[in-house]
């Protein structure tokens, strides 16, 4: 019988919505807090076996209907040759890509070896799992992008934004050595076991329509196509571009994460006149709601589950979960999804 999770995925009815949060697996959880105590994040990252344990914590827990891999979305530019930091502020990249020159320092890598922890995190999950699937990830060739140039978490985009338009060539090529490489990376998540993909376009907010046409959209769809013929559904989520979803439906994901910017109803019409014809959704829930009472949460539950109509919608945040978080809060969502 299929997951109820694999089954919203390719838009058809569910009894209830199949729930998972972003950032399920983090620093709310105390059990998380305990590994991180004894591990830094990029050596848990990289250790097969207690990022398995992460990712494990929360399907133990609240028993959601998806885990998600616990990684990184910079691990494959690291992986590419540019150097990453992780500190407790962010991570950072000392080199960052900012020319033509530049780009003679990246490489397509192979993820069988230079990702090969990522590969055995998901053999050991799919292991101990059960019938819960596993969902891989990777950052989008442009989020991706934005840290290469900018060499950190970015605010304004100013270096980004510079590349674009002084060496329009050179953001091209960077563009599709990253699609290039993520694509190999993702491909081998689901040889791995990953049953489903979600592309985080965690800045594309910062586009503008003509950027998005010009730099964004290509690169996106293509590796969203390639993963897609490799038989999972692919989910893409364009944080704060809610501006731009006629667009968005033009990279042919099978559901499209909304950000709580815009009710799901509306994201639905705006997607099909974009020319998606039947898009499922995920989401939407602004995870500062999970910081306040529990009777105003599941309020919202029920407009979002209503909103998403029992057909093709995934109960999800419209963003990573904040280490805040009360864990009583999250029990209260998880049984306010369930009906409970």
């Amino acid at each position: 019988m299929d997951s109820l999770f694999l089954a919203a995925c390719r838009g058809q009815p569910t009894a209830r919505p199949p729930v998972w949060l972003m950032r399920q697996a983090g620093r709310y959880l105390p059990e998380y807090r305990e590994v991180r105590s004894h591990v830094g994040f990029l050596e848990l990252c990289k250790t097969p076996a207690l990022a398995a344990e992460v990712t494990l914590q929360p399907i133990r827990r609240f028993g959601f209907d998806a885990a998600i891999l616990f990684s990184d979305l910079l691990v494959p530019i690291e992986a590419m040759g540019l150097e990453v930091v992780f500190t407790e502020q962010g991570p950072s990249l000392p080199s960052p890509v900012r020319s033509a020159r530049d780009l003679q320092r990246l490489r397509v890598f192979d993820p069988w070896e230079s990702t090969a922890f990522v590969c055995e995190a998901i053999r050991l999950l799919v292991g101990k799992l059960g019938d819960t699937p596993l969902v891989g990830f990777a950052g989008a060739p442009f989020t991706a992008a934005t840290y290469a140039i900018e060499g950190r978490t970015g605010r304004h985009f100013l270096e980004t934004k510079k590349l674009l338009h002084n060496e329009p060539e050179t953001a091209h090529l960077l563009l599709g050595m990253i699609q290039a490489a993520t694509r190999a990376y993702l491909l081998a998540q689901v040889a791995a076991g990953a049953k489903a993909i979600q592309i985080f376009d965690s800045w594309v907010g910062v586009v503008s329509p003509e950027e998005w046409d010009e730099f964004v959209c290509e690169p996106t769809r293509a590796l969203i196509a390639a993963v897609k013929a490799a038989g999972v559904p692919v989910i893409y989520f364009p944080h704060g571009a809610t501006t731009l979803l006629e667009r968005i439906a033009r990279v042919g994901a099978d559901v499209y994460s909304i950000d709580w910017r815009l009710p799901l109803g509306e994201a639905r019409e705006r997607l099909r006149k974009g020319g998606a014809a039947a898009p499922a959704l995920q989401g939407n829930l602004d995870p500062a709601l999970l910081l306040g009472p529990t009777e105003r949460l599941r309020r919202q539950v029920a407009t979002i589950k209503r909103e998403g109509g029992g057909r093709g919608h995934i109960f999800n945040l419209g963003h990573g979960i904040y280490p805040e978080t009360p864990v009583a809060n999250v029990e209260a969502l998880v049984r306010a999804v369930r009906g409970e």
